[in-house]
């Protein structure tokens, strides 16, 4: 593994954000697109629909520095919204998100659609991660991708009536009509649910063999959750396989919309329910942004102490997990020891254990307990010694190693074309972690290497990867612990976490503040933001639009283990069934990440 200098500064670099317009109007001279300004950090770009090809080409061939990573793809119905008049006319928007990684830039493109004209072409011939993109908002706005080649539901069962997350489909239950389980609907569920080959252009024999179609999962161990792999084989080998996702949808972006801003903070532990605190950080920064509040510096270190413990804690997992995987069974028994002492530490700070829901707009939602640091020092103490045991007991054993080595591989062009984050993108040489590229909440005040792998990510690199980055949070953790700051742990700003009781108590303007805040929740100006930040899987972010409203207009959260699950059948085609079982827990997915 290559790792960078410690001591590695922050390079001032050119601002490509101007860059990339200049480009693309002198490129497209005498073309009117219309350009957005938002608090999203990043260009954003309204072109016409008859130009979406010709610009996405343009943006990732043609140009210098191309935009190689399509981060995202979703949709926002427009119609109700109120604070839209700078805005070009639009019934639904499609957007596009780009990453140029040599540019560490990002820039948006929006095309406006007609209620009566929801037809848009697909980009599934550029962006090959675009299938399961367009797959999605087509199942949640309606809006067809023209060319695609299986425009078919992804998150919703087959037999979903209506698109979840159109602005005129009911957010709650007591909305909708009760619902009886009559035995035609179970038929017709247990039905839609069979596979049927040909529908993905699969044959059941060839010459004088037939193929057989072994489900696996969506309850089975080795699939880490309720996750659904179809897979077409000839004896052991794995000819060709569906991911089937979509049996732990649970509507996260429908709920902010019925969720005041700081209400919504719960639901953000449980996205990826292994990032407790992680997963709020980009949602609270995105935010923060909306109001244009600075957040103390102390906040700032609890809540980066709080993520490195839950990046531990979730790396222990995916790594103990994955050695089971492939035949080791003791060290998941010790990793899940070593995790409560985890636990132990990060109850100790918030009071809860998995999902703290412990970040805050503003800040954090309390000061620090007496005795953390005496806590935080007896862990730092115990778990290098247990890593290095799980290094020399497993990890280097010569099986395992047999066993995962040059299994499940793919290149540096391969993972930027499917969108792949994290240390899968990084084990293939790709220095990209947000951390260090983008700073955030105070990351590029601390030392700290990020591991890079050899330029081929297979299921030994990824995992060692995560060994290699359990080291780097320690270091941040010492540091945390030696350069506390002092001071404030919230913001004293009037759209922040509520007043202090002491004051509520005492001052009438006080206390009118905290009820609003409880009851109705705060009032965020019209305006879009962004934030996306290093989870434990890879990149998760926060797109969000404020109408000037309690709750968010549209919150759009983009998750890694999406784009790494649509991967999986042009990675491992012409592999074993039990290279599957090592490819899947080299991933390091969890169902509630890939569906929200």
């Amino acid at each position: 593994m290559k790792r960078q200098d410690k001591k590695r500064n922050i390079q001032e670099k050119v601002d490509f954000r101007d860059e990339v317009i200049k480009e693309i109007n002198s490129y497209f001279k005498g073309n009117k697109f219309f350009f957005q300004f938002s608090k999203t950090g990043f260009p954003i770009v309204w072109i016409p629909r008859e130009m979406l090809l010709e610009v996405v080409n343009f943006l990732k061939i043609i140009l210098y520095n191309p935009y190689n990573i399509l981060f995202d793809l979703h949709a926002i119905d427009e119609r109700v919204r109120v604070f839209k008049n700078v805005l070009p006319i639009s019934d639904f928007t499609v957007f596009y998100h780009f990453i140029s990684i040599s540019r560490n830039n990002d820039l948006m493109l929006k095309v406006s659609l007609s209620e009566n004209d929801l037809n848009i072409p697909t980009l599934t011939k550029i962006y090959l991660n675009s299938n399961w993109y367009e797959r999605e908002v087509w199942d949640m706005f309606g809006i067809t991708f023209l060319g695609h080649p299986n425009l078919t539901r992804i998150i919703m069962p087959n037999t979903w009536e209506g698109h979840p997350l159109r602005k005129d489909y009911p957010a709650r239950a007591t909305e909708l009509d009760p619902f009886f389980l009559t035995k035609e609907k179970e038929d017709n569920e247990i039905e839609s649910l069979k596979f049927k080959p040909e529908i993905w252009g699969m044959k059941k024999k060839h010459k004088n063999n037939n193929f057989m179609f072994l489900n696996l999962g969506p309850n089975h161990p080795s699939v880490h959750g309720v996750f659904r792999i179809v897979l077409q084989l000839d004896g052991e080998e794995i000819i060709d396989c569906v991911p089937d996702i979509g049996y732990h949808h649970r509507g996260a972006e429908k709920m902010a919309e019925r969720q005041t801003w700081h209400t919504y903070i719960p639901y953000t532990d449980r996205i990826e329910y292994l990032g407790g605190c992680v997963n709020e950080m980009p949602y609270v920064l995105a935010i923060e942004k909306l109001a244009n509040i600075q957040v103390p510096e102390r906040a700032k270190v609890i809540r980066i102490m709080l993520s490195e413990l839950f990046r531990i804690n979730s790396h222990l997992l995916c790594i103990s997990t994955f050695i089971q995987d492939v035949g080791l069974m003791t060290p998941v028994f010790l990793a899940f020891t070593d995790r409560q002492k985890i636990y132990d530490v990060i109850e100790s700070i918030t009071g809860a254990r998995m999902h703290p829901a412990w970040f805050r707009i503003g800040g954090v939602a309390d000061d620090l307990p007496k005795g953390w640091n005496n806590l935080l020092k007896k862990f730092l103490s115990w778990i290098p010694k247990r890593i290095d045991f799980y290094l020399k007991s497993a990890l280097q054993n010569t099986i395992l190693i047999s066993r995962s080595k040059g299994v499940a591989s793919y290149s540096k062009e391969e993972a930027l074309s499917w969108g792949i984050t994290g240390s899968g993108l990084r084990a293939t040489g790709v220095d990209f972690d947000i951390r260090k590229s983008r700073p955030y909440s105070g990351y590029e005040n601390f030392l700290f290497d990020i591991p890079i792998g050899n330029g081929v990510s297979d299921c030994y690199s990824r995992i060692m990867l995560k060994v290699e980055e359990i080291y780097q949070s320690l270091n941040i953790l010492e540091q945390c612990l030696e350069n506390m700051p002092e001071g404030s742990y919230k913001a004293d700003h009037p759209l922040t976490t509520p007043p202090v009781k002491e004051l509520s108590l005492h001052n009438i303007e006080t206390m009118i503040t905290h009820f609003l805040q409880v009851s109705w929740g705060p009032i965020f100006d019209p305006e879009e933001s962004f934030q996306m930040i290093e989870a434990t899987k890879g990149i998760n972010s926060y797109y969000l639009i404020s109408d000037g409203n309690t709750c968010s207009y549209r919150t759009r959260i983009r998750t890694p283990s999406f784009a790494h699950l649509q991967q999986i059948p042009s990675v491992i085609r012409g592999s074993l069934i039990s290279d599957l079982i090592a490819y899947l827990g080299s991933i390091d997915f969890v169902m509630s990440d890939v569906d929200r």
